[in-house]
C-alpha cells in the first residue's frame, strides 16, 4: 500500500456510497456496512481512486479478493453487464463532478 499513490477523498467515498444507493456495488445488499474495494486489485496495479473503489459488503469484497473482477462476478454468477454499465456511468458523473469543483489548495490562493 505504501508504494502506491492513493487519492480518493472523503467526499469522494461518500459521493460513491450514494451513487450506488448505500449499497455493494457487485451484490446490492443494502443495510451493511460498506468497505472500499478496488475494482482493479493493488496487487493487479490496482489504486485507491475515484476510478477506481466501489462499495463492496464484506461478503463480495472477502470473496472477490484480489481477482479480476469480470471472472469474479461470472464466478459468483452476479450480473457482470450491469456491474460494468452502472461502474462505468457512475465513474463518468462522478470525475466530471470532481473535476468540476475547485480544489482546496485552489480556495486558499
Amino acid at each position: 500500500m505504501e508504494r502506491v499513490s492513493h487519492d480518493l477523498s472523503a467526499e469522494q467515498w461518500a459521493a460513491l456510497q450514494e451513487a450506488w444507493d448505500g449499497a455493494c456495488a457487485y451484490c446490492g445488499s443494502a443495510g451493511k456496512a460498506l468497505q472500499r474495494d478496488c475494482v482493479l486489485a493493488i496487487s493487479r496495479g490496482g489504486r485507491y481512486t475515484l476510478e477506481n473503489i466501489v462499495p463492496a459488503c464484506l461478503s463480495c469484497n472477502t470473496s472477490k479478493c484480489n481477482e479480476e473482477v469480470t471472472a469474479w462476478l461470472r464466478r459468483r454468477r452476479l450480473n457482470e453487464r450491469a456491474f460494468l454499465l452502472r461502474h462505468h456511468e457512475i465513474k463518468l458523473t462522478l470525475t466530471a463532478r470532481f473535476a468540476a469543483q475547485p480544489s482546496r489548495v485552489d480556495l486558499a490562493e
